[in-house]
């Protein structure tokens, strides 16, 4: 728990030891005149493990290679074997407990720098000589170097990159001429995507949900009853009511959250899904020539939203225990046991480009190269299309009134107007409800 702040009276009638400042405390800015207020130091590791990463051979700095699963040197050709263990869904949980948070190690194992961006807010890990750089995650190039933060918690395991950066303007250009309603010429804007290879933060949530649910539940009973009016028995339904419960046992395993909040979430969705059976242990020679975020949001948040979209599960599957559809005064009841957490590094390559002076962003599994992206869409020929879907019926139908209008027999070629009218108009429905879609592809 963190200790208060403490409050020293200051100016000519102080003493020189209030003065001084208290051990494991920083001075912060006082609000009261002649007040000086202290606050704990934020705790600072010394990072007695960290490592930088230099060729043996010939002095250069090595950098990992997904080609090659190693570290290499540029300079020499040289090739080093990381010394980590591949896990997968074994990986180590931890429970929700104070100790095991206190006793989690921080930082990155490696001296690094963040870099922020001043127009999007997001902090950025990188090599200590990398003093600037583009945001990746908005294409701004405001942005500015900082000390790296120690305090955060380091990853317990990670999946390393598995593809190569210059494999990713390929990728990008068979994603960019995918579909018919984007412009003919958007593959161009491939040429001028910088694709930056980094880390993502995900954690990785299990537990065991019991739910149990109580509701009122309507089946539907026939009964005959005798029409006095029309004096004859008939058979009508009626709903009859009842009180019902039940239970379910929902195990979850490795549920997903992401720890970044400066990228869109439906993106990542779209990345998946990631093979967990590749998880390997942390070691920061994975981190070396690549970049990584640290989590933006907090292991308490990220269990919040988890827990959620747990629960919602569970409900859907009390729901699927009532084979009714008539349901009143439904409530649940979850209760989570054997809960457990991992904070865990996920690769991707983020880029932006720019077309028709819009600003679009693209993501790439770093793992399988699947692509994922905004797009921009090329209105004029969707409207195009779906003229011409519903033009055909239009068409048909005022031949068909004016045939009507010279006194011959047109109801059959109205009726077929009609139908091909309506098809087409449904048909150019779903288009377009996929062109509205289409901007996140």
């Amino acid at each position: 728990m963190n200790s208060p702040p403490l409050a020293t009276p200051t100016g000519p009638n102080a003493t020189s030891a209030a003065s001084a400042i208290p051990a494991g405390f920083i001075r912060v800015e006082s609000k009261l005149e002649g007040i000086t207020v202290y606050a704990p130091a934020p705790r600072v590791d010394k990072l007695a493990d960290a490592r930088s990463f230099k060729c043996p051979n010939c002095g250069a700095t090595t950098a990992f290679d997904p080609r090659v699963g190693s570290m290499t040197c540029s300079n020499c050709g040289s090739v080093y074997a990381i010394q980590a263990q591949t896990v997968g869904r074994r990986a180590n949980e931890f429970e929700f407990t104070l100790d095991t948070v206190n006793s989690t190690p921080r930082g990155w194992g490696l001296t690094r720098r963040d870099l922020h961006c001043e127009n999007c807010g997001a902090n950025i890990s990188v090599a200590p000589t990398e003093l600037s750089t583009t945001c990746p995650f908005c294409g701004s190039n405001r942005v500015a170097a900082r000390t790296a933060v120690p305090d955060a918690f380091r990853p317990r395991v990670l999946i390393p990159f598995k593809t190569a950066r210059d494999a990713c303007t390929q990728l990008a250009r068979a994603w960019l001429k995918r579909g018919w309603m984007y412009p003919s010429d958007l593959v161009h804007a491939a040429r001028g995507a910088q694709f930056t290879g980094i880390y993502l933060p995900f954690w990785t949530f299990s537990a065991r949900v019991n739910a149990a649910w109580r509701a009122e539940v309507g089946r539907e009973k026939r009964e005959q009853y005798f029409d006095v009016g029309e004096m004859k028995f008939k058979t009508r339904t009626r709903l009859e009511w009842n009180w019902e419960q039940g239970q379910v046992a929902l195990p979850f395993d490795d549920e997903l959250q992401t720890g970044a909040s400066h990228i869109n979430g439906r993106l990542l969705k779209r990345l998946a899904p990631y093979d967990l059976n590749a998880l390997v242990t942390y070691d920061p020679g994975y981190l070396a020539g690549w970049r990584a975020q640290s989590y933006e949001i907090s292991l308490n948040d990220a269990w919040d939203a988890a827990r959620t979209r747990m629960r919602e599960i569970a409900r859907d599957a009390c729901d699927e225990q009532i084979d009714s559809r008539h349901v009143r005064n439904f409530s649940m009841n979850a209760v989570f046991d054997d809960e457990a957490w991992r904070l865990i590094l996920l690769p991707a390559f983020l880029a932006t480009y720019r077309f028709a002076d819009k600003t679009y962003q693209i993501v790439i599994n770093g793992q399988t190269g699947k692509v994922a992206g905004d797009k921009p869409v090329a209105w004029t020929k969707v409207w195009a299309i779906v003229g011409a879907l519903v033009l055909p019926g239009v068409l048909l139908a005022g031949l068909a009134l004016a045939f009507g209008m010279l006194r011959y027999q047109s109801g059959g070629l109205f009726l077929l107007g009609g139908v091909v009218f309506v098809v087409g108009a449904i048909v150019a429905v779903v288009l377009l409800q996929q062109a509205q879609r289409g901007g996140e592809a």
